[in-house]
């Protein structure tokens, strides 16, 4: 395929996508780079696990890579550990070139379909490319019921820095917390430590797993999560490197406090 520029790729992505569903018919196609952007985007968010063709793939993926060189890919030779073996980053965890990153799914396990959504699901989905969605399907189609909370899943990355992604359900919040949902959390990031640690991986990022859209309180996640990879840190001792990512100031402090 003939070499062409990042618009024209948007632009070609948008019309495959756009030609798929006949009620999108009468979308046109912004002449802002910027609305382009979002466009794809929203189309991609919403799109289904259905086959997809290579010429497409090829494109997308020139697109996102051309996306990632935009962005400042951190490493964590870069990083500084706030204590031995952990570290503490405030930053968008698609642009972290770690052994695997954790997304926080649900129990689809496809990613998030709102269009543009905030939601740590929809970002990494977003950047790995529609492969991700299709990987996750094919897991869903074998495993024939929904993910259960507390469990990991590990998929390839695909357009992402990372090598692979470590998807693991948390447990939604919807009055007190209980102790059942205290465990399932700790469950979640020790499904994604032995997951890794079977693959053979050094470094994991973990996100909040749990405090947006499931609403369990940031402190307590907090306090959960670093008790809980410590604790598991002690028993594999030089086994995994992990990475508390945080997007928010408010999380930053906590777990600032916390680690120090």
């Amino acid at each position: 395929m003939q070499a062409m520029t990042q618009e024209e790729r948007a632009e070609y992505l948008i019309r495959y996508l756009l030609n798929e569903t006949y009620e999108y018919k009468n979308i046109a196609i912004p002449g802002d780079m910027t609305d382009k952007r979002r466009l794809l985007r929203s189309l991609m968010n919403m799109r289904p696990p259905l086959p997809v063709g290579e010429d497409f793939l090829k494109v997308q993926d020139a697109y996102l890579k051309e996306r990632l060189k935009e962005k400042d890919i951190t490493r964590i030779e870069d990083l500084l550990p706030i204590q031995p073996g952990l570290y503490l980053w405030q930053s968008d965890i698609t642009t972290l070139a770690a052994d695997a990153v954790v997304n926080a799914a649900n129990s689809q396990m496809l990613g998030c379909f709102v269009p543009c959504h905030g939601c740590i699901d929809n970002a990494i989905h977003t950047y790995a490319g529609v492969q991700l969605r299709l990987e996750c399907a094919r897991l869903m189609d074998g495993q024939q019921t929904e993910e259960p909370v507390g469990r990991a899943k590990i998929t390839k990355a695909y357009n992402l820095p990372c090598r692979y992604v470590l998807h693991t359900v948390g447990p939604a919040i919807r009055g007190t917390v209980t102790g059942r949902d205290c465990a399932l959390l700790a469950d979640c990031y020790r499904s994604c430590l032995d997951l890794a640690a079977s693959y053979h991986l050094k470094s994991v990022a973990f996100c909040c797993i749990s405090t947006g859209e499931f609403h369990f309180p940031n402190e307590l996640a907090a306090k959960i999560a670093v008790e809980t990879v410590k604790g598991w840190q002690e028993k594999n001792p030089g086994r995994i490197e992990v990475i508390f990512n945080v997007f928010k100031d408010r999380d930053y402090e906590i777990y600032n406090r916390l680690l120090r």
